[in-house]
């Protein structure tokens, strides 16, 4: 009984990092963001997630910060009464499936405003105006703080008609390829060591850093994770040529780890700095 209970907690422990990222990930973007916007800014972001029970979804509370990060996941489940998924119209809104192996181009992935960067943009929009309701500016506020998460994930931004590396099973250092794909690895076990490796991500920065980091438009942004994607993720995947054939399963091997730490760590350096900055700018 020891022996089977010591197996259980352990399976546990093991198990816990696939589920941790875009919670434990967009919760570290959401807090860069909060420790860089401007005073008055962090003073608005807070009076309109006072204002997130006017959304109706108790089970997804989002009056904190953290809590807002993660809403856009926790909605998709909720159901209408007739059964349909009460928010299935931004299903699409989390993603932008631009290939890596062709030119670079929005215009295809962004049809009719559903994809990340084009809500990102509207989101900004809604919540500069001050018409708007506050249930409106409420949840693009939400949904902003995640969507500008979602982007610095290369694999939302970048991806080989893989599903965003969900239909690549993968082994990651001595882990079975049973457990984990190639996205959940990048959603999970390698962005959590990134996040925890070395000093706190969650600080001030300085201006000038500030400045660099945040430099760019959306299309910008979304451009360079494409990159990251086609540079980083399926490169170190295919360790070779990301445009090749993909095999039904890869190795991300202790090596591939240790040199993506740090590509992965300063997406989520990104994707904060970004969100303070479109914050400064919607509610500055």
């Amino acid at each position: 009984m020891k022996r089977l209970l010591l197996t259980i907690v352990a399976s546990l422990c093991a198990a816990s990092p696939a589920h941790a990222y875009w919670e434990y990930g967009h919760q570290t973007i959401a807090q860069i963001a909060m420790a860089n916007v401007a005073p008055k800014t962090r003073t608005a972001v807070k009076r309109l997630l006072a204002r997130t029970p006017l959304l109706d979804t108790p089970g997804c509370p989002a009056t904190t910060i953290e809590g807002a990060s993660v809403w856009a996941d926790c909605v998709k489940p909720l159901k209408n009464p007739d059964g349909t998924a009460r928010f299935g119209y931004a299903y699409n809104w989390h993603f932008q499936d631009v290939s890596i192996c062709r030119p670079f181009t929005l215009e295809e992935a962004c049809k009719d405003g559903n994809c990340v960067s084009a809500q990102i943009d509207r989101d900004v929009a809604i919540l500069k105006d001050k018409h708007a309701s506050d249930k409106d500016r409420a949840q693009a506020l939400v949904f902003l703080i995640h969507f500008v998460g979602d982007l610095h994930q290369p694999l939302h931004a970048g991806e080989k008609d893989d599903k965003g590396g969900n239909d690549v099973a993968a082994a990651y250092g001595i882990y079975s390829p049973k457990r984990f794909n190639l996205h959940s690895i990048w959603d999970g076990t390698l962005a959590e060591r990134a996040i925890t490796s070395g000093p706190s991500l969650v600080r001030r920065y300085p201006a000038a850093t500030r400045a660099k980091i945040a430099a760019g438009t959306v299309t910008d942004w979304s451009r360079e994770s494409w990159q990251v994607s086609h540079d980083s993720v399926y490169t170190s995947a295919l360790h070779g040529d990301p445009c090749a054939p993909s095999p039904t399963k890869i190795t991300l091997t202790n090596q591939d780890i240790e040199k993506l730490v740090p590509v992965a760590r300063l997406e989520v350096e990104r994707g904060g700095l970004r969100l303070a900055k479109l914050l400064d700018a919607a509610l500055g």
